[in-house]
C-alpha cells in the first residue's frame, strides 16, 4: 500500500478547510450586515417614521420661516434664529419654544396656530391657547399651568412680561408705545382749534400745551407761577403732551406694557355734536380703528392692550342707534373700541371699557417744590365758613338737589354761596372760585348735569373736604385717585335726605369731631398731586401727578390681564350691567352682591342706560350749559 507523504497530506488537507471556512464567514458577515440594516431600517421607518407621522396627520402644523416677509397689515410674526425655517412640534411633546409656536387669536374651541402670511385681517379677540384640535386626540400642554414668566411661550406678549424680571431695569414692566397717528386724529384738529366748540373758541385753551393762558396772580390766591386758565375739557392734549415726558417710552411694542392712541376723541366729537348727522359724527372714530386693526401691534391682544383719553364725559360717546336724534357718537360701541381702554372724565357705571380720570384743575406745577409748597400753603390756611357752594339752580331738572343745597346755603350763618347765574362773573373767575374753597372747611358737590363736576378738583386743590351727595360723582368713578374708604377724604349725604328735608347740612357737618376734621383735612391735601395734571413741557422728579397715576392703572391693568391668560383664569360670571360694583371690591374679593348703593345705579328706562332718556340728556344739558360758562377768565 502506497504511502503519502506529510508533504502531500498537508495541502490536501489545507485545501479541504479553505473550501469549507469561507462559507462559514461569509454567512456570518452576510447574516451581520443584514441584522445591522434590518435594525437600521427598523428605527428608521419605525421610530423616527411614526413620528413623522404623528406630525404630517396634525391638520394645523405647518412650517414657519422666521423671515417672514409680512405688510403692515400683516398679523405680526416674531423671530427666532435667522435664515432657519422650524416646523410647528406635535402637540404631545414638550411646552414649544417662541420659535416654535405663536398662537393667535380665534373666537372657536379649536387650537389655532400662526396664521399664513397672506392673512391681513387681524381678530379681535386675544390671544388665548385653547386646549384641543377638533381632528385630533392630542392636547397642548398648556402653559396656563404655571405662573412662571419663563413659561409664557406661547404668548406674543411674552417679551414684555419678561421685562418685569430685569430688576437691573428701571423701566421693566412700565414701557409705553406709541402710535404714530396720522395728524388727521390730532394735530389738525388743533390748527382748526376754532371749530372744536360752537360756542368757545378753544385756541386760546390749546396754547401752553393744552394749558391755556396764564394766571395772574392779582389777589394772591394762587402761586406766582404754574397757574393757567385751562379748559375743563382739555384732557385729550394735556394728556398727550405729558406722554410725550414719559420716561419710559419705547418704539419696540413687543416689550411694551400697554400701547397709547394719541387720538383727541373729545376734541373730535366736540365739532360734530351739534347740526351735524351721525355718519359725519362717527367719522373720525371709524377711521381711527380701520387704521389701528391693520397695525401689527393690534393683533397682539386684539386692542386689550391699548388706551386712549378723551377729555368729556363717556355720555358723548355712546350713541346706541343711527338715528340722527340720537346724542353723540358711538365709539364706545364699537366693537374694537370695546377692548380698548377710554380714560374719559366721567365714566359709566354700567360699562367696563372706561375709566374716570380727574378733571383738569387750574394748577399746572414744574417743579416739585412747586406742589410742596403749595400742600404746606393749604395746610395754614385759617377757613372761616363751615361749609360753602359754587353752582347754578337746574330748575328744568325735577331731580336736581341744588335748589335745597342753594336754600341750605343761603339760611345758614356758617355757610357760603357763589351763585354760577347768566352775566355773574365771579362765578366764572377761577381767583373767586378758589379763593372760596380756599376759606371753607367743606365744600358741597351735588351732581352736575351729569355724575361729576370739575369742581370736585377744584375745591380739593385747595384742601376743602368735598361733600358728595350721589356714589357717581367720585367713588366709582375715580378708583385710580382716589382712596376706595371714601370716609377718609369726604362726606357723603344722600340725596334723597336733602330731597326730602330731612337732614340740615350744617348740623350734620357740625356733628363731626374737630380732630376728624383735620385728619380728614389732611388726606386731602395728601390726595392732591393725584389730582392734578404737570405742566406737559416740563417733569417731575419724585412726585406722581394724574397721568403717572393713570398710566401706572393701565399698565396694572394689562399686565394683570395678560397674566390671568397664561394662567387660564376667566371671568364667566362677569356682569358688565355692574362694574360699577366691581371697581368697588377689595383685593381677593370676586364675588358681588346686594349693595347699599343699588338705588342708585338702578338702570333708566333707556336701553342700555347709555344712550336716549336720562344719560344722553344729560350730556346734552353739559353742552348747553357750556353755552353759559364758557368764559372761564371773565
Amino acid at each position: 500500500m502506497r504511502r503519502r507523504s506529510a508533504a502531500t497530506i498537508l495541502p490536501e488537507k489545507m485545501e479541504k478547510g479553505v473550501v469549507k471556512n469561507p462559507h462559514s464567514r461569509l454567512c456570518c458577515l452576510v447574516s451581520l450586515s443584514a441584522l445591522f440594516w434590518l435594525l437600521l431600517l427598523y428605527f428608521h421607518f419605525i421610530v423616527l417614521g411614526g413620528r413623522t407621522l404623528d406630525e404630517s396627520n396634525q391638520p394645523n402644523a405647518i412650517a414657519i420661516n422666521t423671515e417672514p416677509k409680512t405688510s403692515p397689515t400683516d398679523p405680526i410674526l416674531f423671530k427666532t434664529e435667522p435664515k432657519t425655517t422650524h416646523q410647528l412640534p406635535p402637540p404631545i411633546r414638550t411646552t414649544p419654544s417662541p420659535s416654535d409656536l405663536i398662537l393667535v387669536p380665534n373666537e372657536s374651541k379649536t387650537t389655532h396656530q400662526l396664521p399664513l402670511p397672506t392673512q391681513t385681517t387681524p381678530s379681535l379677540q386675544e390671544p388665548i391657547p385653547v386646549e384641543t384640535n377638533s381632528k385630533s386626540n392630542h392636547k397642548l400642554p398648556p402653559p396656563i399651568q404655571t405662573t412662571s414668566i419663563h413659561k409664557l411661550e406661547n404668548y406674543p406678549f411674552m417679551r414684555a412680561l419678561q421685562t418685569i424680571e430685569n430688576k437691573s431695569d428701571p423701566c421693566g414692566g412700565r414701557y409705553i408705545y406709541v402710535h404714530d397717528l396720522p395728524t388727521r386724529f390730532n394735530e389738525d384738529m388743533l390748527k382748526e382749534c376754532n371749530s372744536l366748540s360752537p360756542w368757545t373758541n378753544m385756541c386760546k385753551f390749546t396754547t401752553n400745551a393744552g394749558l391755556g393762558p396764564p394766571l395772574e396772580n392779582v389777589e394772591g390766591v394762587f402761586s406766582n407761577t404754574g397757574w393757567y386758565a385751562t379748559n375743563q375739557f382739555a384732557v385729550d392734549v394735556i394728556f398727550s403732551n405729558r406722554m410725550k415726558q414719559y420716561d419710559c417710552l419705547t418704539k419696540d411694542s413687543s416689550i411694551a406694557a400697554a400701547v397709547f392712541v394719541p387720538f383727541y376723541a373729545g376734541f373730535d366729537i366736540s365739532r360734530y355734536l351739534w347740526g351735524y348727522n351721525t355718519s359725519m359724527r362717527d367719522a373720525a372714530s371709524l377711521d381711527l380703528v380701520h387704521w389701528l386693526m391693520k397695525r401689527p401691534e393690534w393683533n397682539i391682544m386684539g386692542g386689550k392692550d391699548h388706551f386712549l383719553v378723551a377729555g368729556r364725559i363717556t355720555w358723548d360717546f355712546r350713541r346706541l342707534t343711527d338715528e340722527e336724534k340720537d346724542w353723540g357718537s358711538k365709539l364706545l360701541f364699537l366693537p374694537a373700541a370695546k377692548n380698548m381702554s377710554m380714560l374719559v372724565v366721567e365714566s359709566s357705571p354700567w360699562n367696563a371699557n372706561d375709566f374716570g380720570i380727574p378733571y383738569p384743575t387750574y394748577f399746572h406745577p414744574a417743579h416739585d417744590a412747586d406742589v410742596f409748597i403749595w400742600q404746606d400753603r393749604m395746610r395754614k390756611l385759617d377757613r372761616k365758613w363751615l361749609f360753602s357752594f359754587a353752582g347754578a339752580p337746574r330748575p328744568d331738572k325735577l331731580e336736581s338737589i341744588r335748589g335745597q343745597i342753594i336754600e341750605q346755603c343761603k339760611n345758614s350763618k356758617r355757610g357760603t354761596l357763589l351763585e354760577c347765574y347768566l352775566g355773574d362773573s365771579k362765578c366764572h373767575s377761577p381767583s373767586s372760585i378758589m379763593q372760596m374753597f380756599q376759606s371753607s372747611l367743606f365744600c358741597l358737590q351735588p351732581q352736575g348735569d351729569s355724575y361729576t363736576r370739575r369742581s370736585a378738583f377744584d375745591s380739593m386743590l385747595a384742601g376743602c373736604i368735598p361733600v358728595f351727595f350721589h356714589p357717581g360723582s367720585a367713588y366709582v368713578q375715580y378708583i385710580w385717585h382716589l382712596p376706595k374708604n371714601y370716609s377718609k377724604y369726604s362726606v357723603f349725604i344722600p340725596e334723597d335726605d336733602i330731597r326730602k328735608r330731612n337732614v340740615s347740612i350744617e348740623e350734620r357737618l357740625n356733628k363731626i369731631p374737630h380732630e376728624q376734621v383735620k385728619q380728614m383735612r389732611e388726606e386731602v391735601i395728601s390726595l392732591i398731586p393725584r389730582l392734578i395734571y404737570a405742566d406737559p413741557r416740563s417733569k417731575l422728579e419724585t412726585v406722581k401727578d394724574a397721568f403717572d397715576v393713570a398710566v401706572q392703572a393701565v399698565i396694572n391693568k394689562v399686565t394683570k390681564l395678560r397674566r390671568e391668560i397664561v394662567e387660564g383664569h376667566t371671568d364667566d360670571n362677569f356682569i358688565e350691567e355692574n362694574s360699577w360694583k366691581y371697581s368697588l371690591l377689595e383685593e381677593g374679593q370676586q364675588e358681588i352682591g346686594a349693595h347699599e348703593w343699588d338705588p342708585f345705579f338702578s338702570k333708566p328706562n333707556d336701553t342700555n342706560a347709555d344712550s336716549g332718556g336720562s344719560s344722553a340728556e344729560a350730556a346734552k344739558s353739559s353742552w348747553k350749559n357750556e353755552q353759559r360758562d364758557h368764559d372761564l377768565v371773565g
